[in-house]
């Protein structure tokens, strides 16, 4: 027998001894997960100086906090707090010999109202929708792109958009869970990049990125 089959089958014995942690209304479930943010991003030109030349932007893996209060017994509202850093790099031409182009620190706060659909269940799949405010922070250019241009300062607008989520907790005793989640979140920007050598350079961002995430929860 391989260590799998014994993990899983002892994964699904606690879940059939374990009494249900449930989801009802008032309470408050607080998880802790590691997520992959992977950008599925769309580039413009980078702009006038590189025109047709586009980017790419790395994917990310930060830990992550939600808090989700139940409203009911199925309606609840999440707010996730995480932090992730991303550079973005040339895709071909000049820029694409460059390589990396800059980076930056992302804070996407993100409320959504979400259906649980088992409340009283062991496995509670859930669905939601809301809205996300993404700020871009502590910006820089990268050691390759000043050594082609000279210094440069990177600025990324601010988005405000849309994001959908589903998931599904599984309990593993009364007041703990596991959770698994995936997140699709609009987000667009626009970088503008202040070089010595070549001016002022832009280019547009749908970053849109899906957050894949695992972690435990506890009710409270």
């Amino acid at each position: 027998m391989s260590v799998k089959t014994i993990l899983l089958g002892a994964a699904a014995g606690c879940a059939v001894l374990a009494g249900p942690a449930e989801a009802a209304q008032g309470d408050v479930l607080v998880r802790l997960r590691g997520i992959m943010v992977a950008p599925n991003e769309k580039s413009g030109s980078v702009l006038p100086a590189f025109p047709g030349e586009k980017v790419k932007v790395d994917d990310s893996v930060m830990p992550e906090v939600d808090v989700t209060y139940m409203a009911t017994d199925h309606i609840g509202f999440e707010l996730i707090a995480a932090t992730t850093k991303h550079s973005a790099s040339g895709r071909s031409g000049t820029t694409g010999g460059i390589g990396k182009l800059a980076s930056t620190w992302v804070l996407p706060p993100t409320l959504t109202a979400q259906y649980h659909f088992l409340p009283e269940g062991k496995i509670r799949p859930y669905v939601g929708a809301g809205v996300n405010y993404t700020l871009f922070y502590s910006e820089k250019a990268s050691g390759a792109l000043e050594g082609a241009v000279g210094a440069t300062k990177v600025h990324m607008s601010d988005s405000f958009g849309w994001a959908g989520q589903v998931g599904v907790d599984i309990d593993l005793n009364e007041r703990m869970f596991l959770n698994f989640d995936v997140k699709y979140i609009d987000i667009d920007t626009t970088a503008r990049l202040s070089t010595a050598g070549a001016g002022v350079q832009r280019v547009k961002l749908e970053l849109d990125p899906f957050v894949f995430g695992v972690g435990v929860g506890m009710k409270f």
